[in-house]
């Protein structure tokens, strides 16, 4: 990563990408264009005002911000900061979400509540935060929420089209031709818009297209007819974007079934509130790893490996994989001798047995519950919320190694990196809260990692059974960590009788490989001289 000072005394340039509506791809052409603008040797950075996403992303001062903010940074070859998503929704039930400003917890809100109360002076904290990456970078590439033309909420819209007003900055519109209707979605979003709003439009993006370009060209020439607003490209449909996705959504289109081909199968627990879903990415990128989601009772089978994941309520969660019938299945599946557990973050809490909530931090209510009562922990919920990057290594007796034999490669013990994001304290228990049907066995457990955060003490950090088959841990990203990885999948492998692999791939290279790909497409099929043109520049 690098820092940039200001190279003149002028402000950056500024674009927008709006949508005419969520997932219409946005995030990703925001970061191709980063990359592309990276590549020809100008200096961007990107900005979204106002971000409602559970994938979140630790800056290196331990702020919180869009996943999607971090990754175009990365994109971009800089540092993220708060400036590029000053303000965060983080949904926790419905209606009700936490809103982090400048990567710190700021207040728990009801919709009514934050569009009453938090919009009306929230202006001034967004244009603060651009203004200081105009003065910083040459160009910044401002990404809108959903659409822009959502009436209801349009007259204190803080993150589309009076955001681009209050920058005077070009917009370009991008619909999803793959979701069938594309020219009524644009059009139809350019016939809710002001006359202003409208002008401000520079250029329509068509984005996942398959098929024959020749027979889309007829509604392309009726299109720019029609408004006056030319196509600035149409982008092809690319599948496996290995680009972090921040909105949940995406995860509709991952599969239920291990793929036949794959010789490891993680299933990973999907409940209503996942959060930094993107840690099973890494693995889902192994040549020999199939990773599929579970939503239903059934569906679980006798995996390698069984993942609860992060969630922004972990009670709640807790609750909903009880009501589906999911606890069964995962005790069914662990009874079988093969199958591994892992906890990360909210999934770790749950392996414990007993989660108590005394101030409402979760859910607004105070609350408790029994956990699934694997490990003999117990959590507690605070209302300090702990975000922090940490560094460290495996403690000397991790469990996690034991599968992994002397000649195979892993002698050494992988060092760690990743972050946190959790309000809860998690805590060895000696006397556990029993379980009301009387099922607790508890296994003898060993710590498993020395980190330290930031400049801090080293200490331990997770838990796991002597024999390395459940475990827990709150660092996010643990399976972007190439070498420990790799170790645990081996160790999954030999347990099936299989040879280690050792070494596939590091996911650094993979991500720079995929910047590179995806902007490599973009730059193909958009008209990107006329791009620079409209921010007044030269291409």
């Amino acid at each position: 990563m690098s820092t940039f000072e200001p190279s003149s005394t002028s402000p950056a340039a500024v674009l927008m990408l709006q949508g005419t509506a969520s997932d219409v791809g946005k995030s990703v052409v925001t970061t191709a264009l980063c990359r592309i603008f990276t590549q020809d040797g100008y200096r961007p950075a990107p900005f979204k005002s106002q971000n409602m996403a559970l994938n979140s992303y630790v800056t290196e001062d331990g702020k919180e911000i869009g996943r999607a903010q971090g990754v175009q940074a990365e994109a971009c070859g800089i540092e993220a900061t708060t400036d590029m998503n000053p303000i965060l929704i983080k949904p926790v039930k419905d209606m009700h979400s936490q809103i982090v400003v400048h990567g710190v917890p700021y207040a728990y809100m009801s919709a009514s509540d934050y569009r009453r109360d938090f919009l009306p002076k929230a202006k001034q904290t967004v244009m603060d935060a651009l203004n200081r990456l105009r003065d910083t970078y040459d160009i910044v590439l401002m990404e809108g929420a959903g659409s822009p033309a959502e009436i209801n909420l349009k007259d204190r819209d803080i993150v589309n089209m009076n955001l681009a007003g209050w920058a005077d900055a070009p917009v370009l519109l991008i619909s999803d031709i793959d979701r069938g209707g594309v020219f009524a979605s644009l059009v139809g979003t350019i016939e809710l818009l002001e006359p202003h709003e409208v002008q401000r439009i520079r250029g329509f993006i068509i984005n996942k297209f398959r098929g024959d370009l020749s027979l889309l060209q007829p509604g392309l020439d009726w299109l720019e007819e029609r408004t006056g607003i030319p196509v600035l490209g149409v982008l092809p449909y690319l599948p496996d974007i290995r680009i972090e996705a921040e909105d949940s959504v995406v995860l509709d289109k991952k599969p239920k079934l291990s793929a036949k081909d794959k010789e490891l199968d993680i299933a990973v627990i999907r409940y209503p509130r996942i959060s930094n879903f993107t840690d099973t990415d890494a693995l889902a990128a192994e040549p020999d790893v199939s990773v599929r989601y579970v939503t239903e009772a059934g569906q679980l089978g006798v995996p390698d490996a069984i993942i609860l994941p992060g969630t922004k309520d972990t009670i709640g969660d807790l609750l909903e994989l009880r009501e589906r019938g999911l606890e069964k299945d995962i005790r069914q599946a662990m009874n079988t001798g093969c199958t591994q557990l892992v906890g990360i973050c909210g999934g770790y809490q749950m392996l414990g047995t007993a989660l108590f909530d005394p101030e409402a931090v979760e859910s607004g209510l105070p609350q408790q519950a029994e956990g699934l009562g694997w490990l003999a922990l117990s959590t507690t919920f605070l209302k300090e919320k702990q975000t922090v990057r940490v560094q460290g290594t495996l403690s000397n007796h991790c469990p996690l190694l034991l599968s992994a034999t002397p000649d195979s490669g892993y002698a050494s013990k992988p060092s760690i990196e990743g972050y946190e994001i959790h309000m809860g304290v998690t805590e060895y228990v000696t006397e556990p809260y029993a379980p009301t049907d009387g099922t607790l066995k508890l296994s003898e457990m060993k710590r498993l990692f020395h980190i330290r955060r930031g400049e801090g003490t080293v200490f331990e950090e997770g838990w796991g059974t002597t024999d390395g088959k459940i475990w827990g841990t709150y660092l996010h990203g643990v399976f972007d960590n190439d070498r420990f990885r790799r170790c645990w999948l081996d160790g999954l492998r030999q347990a099936k009788g299989l040879a280690p692999l050792e070494s596939t791939f590091t996911v650094r290279e993979a991500k720079e490989r995929e910047f590179d790909r995806v902007a490599e497409v973009v730059r193909a099929h958009l008209d990107m001289e006329q791009i620079y043109r409209m921010m007044g520049m030269n291409s």
